[in-house]
């Protein structure tokens, strides 16, 4: 037996057309060579699957012509290289882009070419697909999430019945109750002053309630989901048309530096909700004879909006509450006619529903900005959480 072996060994060499063999029967990889210049040279047929490119319609072509527009911008192609050259090899998960614009989620591995003499010949690169199992990994993340907002949700929409509703409301019964036995002995300007008092106790519990009907929307009427691309001025210009009477009667003033031709991928409906509570809610901050000014600025695929005010500002303590309140916050800030508890979640859940987030800049005494981005265009593909999921090399 050990000299059969032997004899084997030295008898059969393998050949050229044997690795290439080898290499084109891994149809789940792309396996591919790069010449010193990062141009391909070499291209097997798993990268035919994967990719969509046809060896003779990549070999001369640069590296990047895998990688999507926002790694070039990030110069990842480049910083492969340069990791490979340095570590001897890199590894990466990423997505790519094949010959028809879809994506993939791929295992990456770059390695340089050294000759039998030790001369660099130039990059060995090879991507297992993972959509598939990046895709699972993502719907399960998702899932426990959304599990764990729905329960979040619900507690705070019960505590909020319970709490921020039920109270107003005994209040009203009991003034009503007390109106209803003693008006006929009551001067009348205590009975309009009680009127009064009920008709904006009724008035702000209907707006309470209207809050909590958008809120629960977004989280259990997706049906009514619905972006396109729209936009973003003629939204503005509805909400300033709604608000101007307000802010009118405190004279502060309103307006936008917006340029006509930019446009956002967002639900309409919601859109406006955004705008209208962020912009509201500066009104109710600025004291008589503010601005309230709105801009917009593009930062890779997302529109950065920009609502500021000259109101009083907030603490940093403000800050770091306002988008998760509790119930003692959103009562106190009922008390007081602010009323941003509520509208602020709403606008927060709405922008997450479209792939936007918002956070808020802010100085006492000075004023607010009020920042939330929004994708320019329908999303290629969306991740379900911002964490980095790593793929064992072996997979």
């Amino acid at each position: 037996m050990e000299d059969n072996q032997k004899i084997l060994k030295k008898k059969y060499i393998p050949t050229t057309e044997f690795y290439s063999q080898i290499i084109d029967s891994l149809q789940d990889y792309s396996i591919f060579t790069l010449d010193k210049e990062f141009i391909i040279n070499s291209w097997s047929a798993g990268s035919t699957k994967i990719f969509g490119y046809e060896t003779d319609e990549v070999i001369g072509e640069p590296f990047d012509l895998i990688f999507t527009d926002e790694d070039i911008i990030k110069e990842i192609p480049k910083k492969e290289i340069e990791t490979a050259l340095k570590e001897g090899r890199a590894t990466d998960n990423r997505w790519h882009i094949a010959k028809d614009k879809s994506l993939f989620y791929a295992y990456g591995l770059v390695f340089p070419l050294i000759g039998l003499d030790g001369e660099m010949l130039g990059y060995v690169k090879i991507l297992r697909d993972l959509t598939d199992r990046k895709q699972s990994e993502d719907a399960i993340k998702k899932y426990v999430k959304e599990l764990e907002e729905l329960n979040t949700h619900k507690e705070s929409v019960l505590a909020i019945l319970s709490h921020d509703l039920r109270s107003p409301l005994s209040a009203i019964i009991g003034t009503a109750k007390y109106l209803k036995e003693n008006f006929h002995k009551m001067k009348p300007e205590s009975v309009q002053e009680m009127l009064d008092l009920l008709y904006k106790s009724s008035t702000d519990e209907l707006e309470m309630l209207d809050y909590l009907v958008e809120w629960a929307r977004i989280k259990y009427a997706s049906d009514v989901f619905s972006p396109t691309k729209i936009k973003l001025t003629e939204y503005i210009d509805k909400v300033f048309e709604t608000l101007n009477e307000t802010a009118s009667i405190n004279t502060i003033n309103l307006h936008h530096e917006i340029e006509a031709d930019t446009s956002v991928f967002a639900d309409g409906k919601m859109l406006i909700s955004i705008i209208q509570n962020i912009v509201s809610n500066a009104i109710k901050h600025t004291g008589k004879g503010g601005t309230i000014t709105v801009s917009a600025k593009s930062k890779e695929d997302k529109i950065i909006v920009q609502v500021k005010d000259t109101g009083i500002g907030m603490s940093k303590e403000i800050m770091e509450k306002l988008f998760t309140p509790q119930m003692k916050t959103l009562s106190e800030t009922r008390k007081k006619n602010k009323g941003a508890g509520i509208g602020l979640l709403l606008v927060k859940g709405f922008l997450e529903k479209n792939g936007g987030e918002i956070w808020v800049e802010s100085i006492e005494g000075e004023g607010s900005s009020f920042y939330f981005t929004l994708p320019i265009e329908k999303p290629l593909y969306k991740i379900g959480s911002s964490d980095e999921i790593m793929f064992d090399e072996s997979a």
